[in-house]
């Protein structure tokens, strides 16, 4: 299974302490979200989804 890294959406930027930069990358028929910092986030089928794990993760949520 090929791993095809797409920055979609990112990279998006946070203001306060430590600079988050999150991407969305395509697997197949899935989508995850992923930070600089070294945070995934689940896989999931809507992309939408995706981008709301990458925000929550950033505003620290």
């Amino acid at each position: 299974m090929a791993v095809i890294a797409v920055p979609e959406d990112g990279p998006e930027r946070v203001r306060s302490g430590q600079e988050h930069l999150t991407t969305t990358t395509e697997q197949g028929r899935f989508c995850v979200a992923r930070c600089t910092c070294g945070w995934r986030g689940p896989a999931r089928r809507a992309r939408s989804q995706a981008r709301t794990d990458a925000e929550d993760h950033a505003a620290g949520r």
